[in-house]
C-alpha cells in the first residue's frame, strides 16, 4: 500500500496525536542532547521537518534561541504554533508550512544550528541533507540529523514490504562517515534503544484503534487502519530486530 487515497498529512496526524516526540526516542535523550549544545542566548536554529517544535520549544525554553520551524504538515505547524505560544510566548519562534528543501534562508551561512530529525527524504537521503543543513549554517555551527540505520542486513522479503529494491539507508557507521565524508566532525549521537522503539510504534496501534472507536465513519478509516495494521506487521517480523535509529551532532569546521 504506497499509494495515498487520504491526505497523508492528516494520517500522521491521527496516529502521532498521542507522541510528544515524532520519532523514536525519549524526552529524557532529548534534554541530555538538548544540554549538550550549549547555544547562546539568541542562537538562530533552523529545523526542517519540525514536527510539533518539541525540539525547538525545548532549545527556546533552555536557551532562549531564535529559530524557524519548517513542516508539511498543516496539523504540525498548528500544533507548534499552540506549543509556542503557550510555553514561550516571547521568544521568536517562527513556523512555516512547506518543503524543507524549498527553503532559502535571507543569506547563506546564518544559523548557528540546523536541524532535520528523521526527514532526510526531505533533501534526497542523509547525505543530501548533510550536505544542504551544512550550508546554512556559520563556519563552526552545528549540523543536527536524525536518521535511521541497518543493525543487520535487510532481508530481500523485508526490503521488498518496504517498497525498495536496495537499502536506503546505511549503518549506523556508515551514517558517521557520511557526515565525516562532508567534512564535518562528529560529536556525540543518542541511539534509540527497543524501547523507545517499541513505544514509538506502539503508540501509532493505540492512537489508530482510538480513532477508530471515537470516528468508525470517517472514511478515511479503512486506509489509516490497513496502514497501521501493516505497518505493524513490518516492525514485529523484521523491523525490531534489523532497524535502529539515532540523533548523530555534527560541527562544521570554523
Amino acid at each position: 500500500m504506497n499509494e495515498w487515497t487520504m491526505d497523508r498529512w492528516k494520517y500522521f496526524d491521527i496516529t502521532h496525536r498521542d507522541h510528544i516526540l515524532c520519532n523514536p526516542t525519549t524526552i529524557e535523550k532529548l534534554d541530555e542532547f538538548i544540554g549538550l549544545l550549549r547555544l547562546e542566548r539568541e542562537a538562530s536554529v533552523l529545523d526542517v521537518a519540525c514536527g510539533k517544535a518539541e525540539m525547538l520549544v525545548r532549545m527556546a525554553e533552555t536557551y532562549g534561541i531564535t529559530g524557524v520551524g519548517i513542516d508539511k504538515s498543516p496539523f504540525a505547524i498548528a500544533d507548534a504554533e499552540a506549543k509556542r505560544d503557550e510555553r514561550v510566548s516571547g521568544v521568536n519562534l517562527e513556523f512555516v508550512l512547506g518543503d524543507g528543501a524549498d527553503y532559502e534562508p535571507a543569506s547563506p551561512e546564518s544559523f548557528e544550528l540546523a536541524s532535520c530529525i528523521g526527514a532526510s527524504w526531505v533533501f534526497g537521503d542523509h547525505r543530501g541533507t548533510l550536505r544542504a543543513l551544512t550550508a546554512m549554517v556559520k563556519p563552526g555551527g552545528l549540523v543536527l540529523a536524525g536518521e535511521p540505520f541497518w543493525i543487520n542486513d535487510p532481508q530481500p522479503e523485508h526490503l521488498a514490504a518496504e517498497g525498495q529494491d536496495e537499502p536506503f539507508f546505511s549503518t549506523h557507521d556508515g551514517n558517521v562517515k557520511i557526515g565525516e565524508e562532508e567534512g564535518l566532525t562528529l560529536l556525540y549521537t543518542i541511539v534509540s534503544n527497543q524501547d523507545d522503539w517499541d513505544r514509538y510504534e506502539g503508540l501509532q496501534w493505540r492512537a489508530a484503534a482510538e480513532y477508530a472507536r471515537e470516528h468508525p465513519d470517517d472514511p478515511d478509516l479503512p486506509e489509516v487502519l490497513a496502514r497501521v495494521a501493516r505497518g505493524r506487521d513490518i516492525y514485529l517480523k523484521w523491523g525490531r530486530r534489523d532497524f535502529g535509529w539515532a540523533i548523530y551532532l555534527f560541527r562544521k569546521p570554523g
